[in-house]
């Protein structure tokens, strides 16, 4: 995987997990920003009003030093830390998983909590379709129309993703590029064709 890339999941998934009466719903997210996060988090809670606990843990960014994790009432470290040490073993990012926890009346310990709340985060990451996504950048091309096919053959060529393009008098063509090749395809533009780049 180059540096511009990150491993995240396609879309909600759900886990389950039960011990000695109590249940652990697992919910997965894939998550662009904090606001996003707070959002879900909330619309949990009131879900699953009655539940005892909503620990939580996320990860956001492809450098992967934005992270948080919350045991949300359950001892020290028992519950948060253990769902985020999912999202790590998986090598996820830009994740959100929630772990609800039904108390079935038996407590289960620390080591119990770290396998229930571990395993039924596990599941939630088993049952999501793991993608790979590429940080990009956005190009934006003007050129006039006999410039056309050599702005078309560079788009080709380079393996670019129109974003959009607007044909009037003169035409403009956005473009995205991969982080790690911006500075390249950028200098394509102008250097070989003195295009108008921003």
């Amino acid at each position: 995987m180059n540096s511009d890339q990150y491993k995240t999941i396609k879309s909600k998934s759900e886990g389950y997990f039960k011990n000695k009466g109590s249940k652990f719903f697992a919910f997965a997210f894939p998550v662009e920003t904090e606001d996003e996060i707070n959002t879900i988090r909330n619309q949990i809670r009131k879900e699953y009003y009655d539940a005892r606990h909503h620990v939580y843990a996320y990860r956001l960014g492809a450098d992967l030093k934005n992270f948080r994790a919350s045991d949300d009432g359950e001892p020290s470290n028992s519950s948060g830390p253990p769902v985020f040490g999912k999202i790590r073993s998986f090598e996820l990012t830009n994740i959100l998983i929630i772990v609800v926890r039904y108390f079935g009346g038996t407590k289960l310990g620390i080591p119990g909590l770290i396998n229930a709340y571990g395993t039924a985060a596990e599941n939630a990451v088993k049952d999501a379709e793991i993608i790979i996504k590429t940080i990009t950048k956005n190009i934006s091309v003007k050129f006039e129309y006999p410039q056309m096919n050599d702005v078309m053959r560079l788009i080709k060529e380079n393996n670019l993703n129109i974003v959009s393009q607007d044909f009037q008098l003169s035409c403009e063509i956005m473009v995205s590029v991969a982080e790690s090749n911006y500075e390249k395809v950028f200098n394509l533009f102008i250097i070989n064709h003195k295009l108008d780049v921003v």
